[in-house]
């Protein structure tokens, strides 16, 4: 059975496992900080705002994540003194930027209407099981949200396109990327979802 919460319901112990399932589900993506997961985790967790993460729990144990996001919120809060414990002084220094440039930002339309979708992964172990679907439907299922949006999703990964269409998403824009060949893709596609307004009682 898998429940969605958010993360913060969990407590200040859920950082390090909403890291750990982030962590493993962008492992190529995160190469980059330390081939070592475990290392990334460490850097990472601190950075983790709880609150701004909805987490599949698949026999109470975080399955799957997505951040949630309104108007200028961020998901992550990095520090560099943490960035530079953990991955040393010079390589930490320049992954906190790339964490800041990288990581954060709002869409271009942002607004209290507004609601980002972000760093949606399964951990490995649960994936093609269904619970990212049931993640995405949770959040898409909040009553204050009319508007939804995922940006800048590798044209690479066919599966998150194909769910994200399922659901109802639509590209409205696409982003090329320099040097695709070495990148390994060719472009970012950004979706959006306009659900309808309830109809009026009566």
């Amino acid at each position: 059975m898998t429940d969605v919460v958010r993360g913060d319901e969990l407590g200040e112990e859920s950082r390090r496992p909403i890291t750990e399932v982030l962590v493993g589900g962008f492992a190529e993506d995160f190469a980059y900080f330390s081939p070592d997961p475990a290392k990334v985790a460490d850097a990472f967790a601190h950075m983790i705002l709880p609150g701004r993460f909805h987490v599949a729990l698949v026999d109470g144990k975080p399955a799957a994540v997505a951040s949630l996001t309104t108007g200028e919120q961020q998901c992550f809060a990095p520090k560099r003194r943490e960035f530079r414990r953990h991955l040393g002084f010079v390589h930490g220094t320049i992954s906190h930027l790339v964490v800041r440039s990288q990581f954060m930002g709002v869409p271009d339309d942002a607004g209290e209407d507004v609601a980002e979708i972000g760093f949606v992964t399964t951990a490995p172990a649960h994936q093609g099981r269904g619970v990212a679907t049931a993640l995405l439907t949770h959040l898409l299922a909040l009553p204050e949200h009319r508007t939804y949006v995922l940006q800048d999703i590798k044209d690479t990964n066919v599966a998150a396109l194909a769910l994200y269409r399922k659901l109802g998403f639509t590209p409205y824009r696409r982003r090329p990327v320099r040097f695709a060949r070495r990148a390994g893709f060719t472009e970012y596609v950004s979706m959006r979802l306009e659900q309808r307004p309830p109809s009026p009682a009566g």
